[in-house]
C-alpha cells in the first residue's frame, strides 16, 4: 500500500517537474535562436567591411593583399581573440590572407552565405561572399566561434538538467520519509484489521485515526455491521429452523416408535409381526409427513432468496400476466375442494426481476389465501400497470416523466390480518393469533425476502369494507 502511493505521489511531482523543464528549455531555445540570428546579422554586416579592408593587391600573384582593417572589423577580431577568425581567398579559393585552417569555401553566387564548422571542439558560425574588392575578386569569410546554440546546449544541461534531476532525487528522499510517517496510522489499522478474529466484528473507533481514514473506518463499520446482522439472522435462521422440525419429526418418530414395538409385541405374542392402525391414524401420519415437507421446502425457498440477494445476477424482463397464468392451474384443485372460487384479473406488464422467484413469491401468496379463507370464499390474482414509482423506490421523482410501475396482487375475503400483526405478519415463524389450520409462518416472511430482493416491499391492506367493519386481505408488490 505504501509503495503504491509512493509511485503515485512520485509520478505527480515528476510530471509537473518535467513540464517545467520542458518549458524552460523550449524558453531558452527561442532565446539562444534570437541570440544566434543576432549573430548572423553582426557577420552580414562585417562583411562588406572586411572586403573594404582590401586596400591593395599584393606585389605579387597570390601574395597576400594590403589590408587595412576597419575598426569595426579590428574590434571584432580583437575583442574575441582565439574564437573568431577570417581567410581571404582569391577567385578560385587559393588562400591569401587570415587563417588557414578555415575550410575552403566558394559560393555559387555574390549573396552572403552562412555555414557551421566544428574546429578543436569549438563550433565556428561563418559567413562567406564572393565580393569585388580593391584586389579584384575574392572571396571573403567571417568566422565566429561564440555560437550560443552551443551555449544553450551547455546551460541546458548545467543550468536546467542538472538542478532538477538534483531536485528530483532530493525530492524522492523526502516524499519517502513524509509518506512513510503520513501512511504510519493507515498501517496500524490495516495491521489491527489483520489481528482481528474472523467471529470480532466489533465496529473500529474512528477517533484513533486521522480525519482523512475516518471515512474508510465508517465504511468498514457499516460493512461489520452488516455482516453481523447477516450472520445473527443465519444464526436465528438456524435455530428457528431447528426449532420448527423438531416438533413434526419428533411426531413421527414417536408414531414409528410405537408401531415398532407394536411389531415387537406381535412376534414375541407368535404373530407374523403385521400391524393395523386405524385411519386416524394414517391421516395424521400423512398430515405430518406434509407439514414436514412444505416445511422444509419453505426453508429451501427462503434459503434461496437469501442467496440471490448476494449473488447480485442481472435481472430479466419478467412477463408477469404470463406468471398468473401458469400459477393459477397450480391451486384450482385445493380452491375447488374448499369451493373457492379462485380467478384471474390478469392485464399485460412486464418488469424486470427473476422469474424463479417471483413465481415462489406468488406461489406463497395464493397459496396462503386458499389455506386461510373459509369455504364458498374468493381469491383474486391480479397483475398490471400502476401510475407512480414502485413501492420502496430511492430515486427522486422527475415531474417532466413520471415513473409508471407494474404490480403483483392476491386478495382474498378471509378473516385478514389486523393492522397492529402486519409488521409481525411479515417475520419468521410467526403466526397471528386464532390463526386455523396449519401453517409455518413462513409464506408472507419468503414472499418479503423475494420482495427486498426486487427492491421492493409488500403492501398488506384490508381487501374490502362493508358494515361489519373491513374484511379479507389484499398483498401487492409493486415492481
Amino acid at each position: 500500500m505504501k509503495s503504491g502511493l509512493q509511485r503515485r505521489l512520485l509520478l505527480l511531482l515528476l510530471i509537473p517537474l518535467g513540464i517545467f523543464a520542458l518549458v524552460s528549455i523550449y524558453f531558452d531555445y527561442q532565446t539562444a535562436g534570437n541570440v544566434a540570428l543576432q549573430k548572423d546579422q553582426q557577420l552580414a554586416r562585417l562583411i562588406p567591411l572586411l572586403a573594404d579592408s582590401v586596400v591593395a593587391p599584393g606585389i605579387t600573384s597570390g601574395r597576400e593583399p594590403l589590408l587595412l582593417l576597419a575598426p569595426a572589423v579590428e574590434d571584432f577580431l580583437k575583442g574575441r581573440t582565439g574564437s573568431v577568425g577570417f581567410r581571404l581567398s582569391d577567385a578560385e579559393g587559393e588562400f591569401l590572407a587570415g587563417e588557414a585552417w578555415m575550410p575552403e569555401l566558394l559560393p555559387a553566387t555574390h549573396d552572403i552565405e552562412f555555414h557551421s564548422l566544428e574546429h578543436q571542439g569549438v563550433i565556428y558560425r561563418i559567413a562567406v561572399q564572393r565580393t569585388r574588392t580593391a584586389a579584384g575578386e575574392l572571396i571573403v569569410q567571417l568566422a565566429d566561434g561564440s555560437d550560443p546554440r552551443q551555449q544553450w546546449v551547455r546551460s541546458v544541461l548545467l543550468k536546467v538538467l542538472l538542478p532538477n534531476f538534483i531536485l528530483v532525487v532530493v525530492a524522492g528522499f523526502a516524499l519517502n520519509w513524509a509518506v512513510t510517517r503520513a501512511l504510519k496510522p493507515l498501517i496500524e489499522l490495516k495491521d489491527a484489521v489483520e489481528r482481528r478474529s474472523p467471529r470480532d466484528l466489533s465496529a473500529i473507533d474512528p477517533l484513533t485515526t486521522p480525519a482523512e481514514v475516518r471515512p474508510l473506518v465508517s465504511a468498514l463499520n457499516r460493512l461489520f455491521g452488516l455482516v453481523n446482522d447477516q450472520a445473527e439472522g443465519q444464526r436465528r435462521f438456524v435455530a428457528d429452523a431447528a426449532h420448527q422440525l423438531r416438533t413434526p419429526l419428533a411426531g413421527l418418530q414417536a408414531q414409528v416408535e410405537a408401531w415398532a414395538q407394536a411389531a415387537k409385541v406381535g412376534q414375541a405374542a407368535g404373530s407374523d409381526g403385521a400391524v393395523t392402525l386405524p385411519a386416524e391414524k394414517i391421516i395424521k401420519l400423512r398430515n405430518a409427513t406434509r407439514r414436514t415437507s412444505q416445511l422444509a421446502n419453505q426453508l429451501l425457498a427462503l434459503s434461496r432468496a437469501d442467496a440471490s440477494a448476494a449473488a447480485a445476477q442481472p435481472m430479466q424482463r419478467v412477463d408477469l400476466k404470463d406468471l398468473c397464468e401458469s400459477i393459477l392451474p397450480l391451486h384450482l384443485d385445493a380452491a375447488t375442494r374448499k369451493g373457492i372460487d379462485l380467478g384471474l384479473d390478469a392485464q399485460p406488464a412486464q418488469a424486470s426481476g427473476y422469474e424463479w422467484l417471483l413465481r415462489e413469491l406468488l406461489g406463497n401468496l395464493v397459496d396462503n389465501a386458499v389455506k386461510y379463507t373459509p369455504a364458498g370464499g374468493t381469491v383474486t390474482i391480479r397483475c398490471g400497470p400502476s401510475a407512480g414509482p414502485p413501492a420502496g423506490a430511492d430515486s427522486q421523482p422527475d415531474p417532466d416523466h413520471p415513473r409508471r410501475g407494474v404490480f403483483l396482487e392476491v386478495e382474498d375475503d378471509g378473516p385478514g390480518i389486523a393492522p397492529e400483526e402486519r409488521g409481525k405478519a411479515l417475520e419468521r415463524f410467526y403466526r397471528v393469533l386464532g390463526t386455523v389450520g396449519e401453517g409455518n409462518g413462513l409464506g408472507l416472511a419468503i414472499a418479503n425476502e423475494i420482495a427486498r430482493v426486487h427492491r421492493s416491499q409488500l403492501e398488506l391492506d384490508d381487501a374490502t369494507a362493508d358494515a361489519s367493519g373491513p374484511r379479507g386481505l389484499r398483498v401487492r408488490l409493486s415492481l
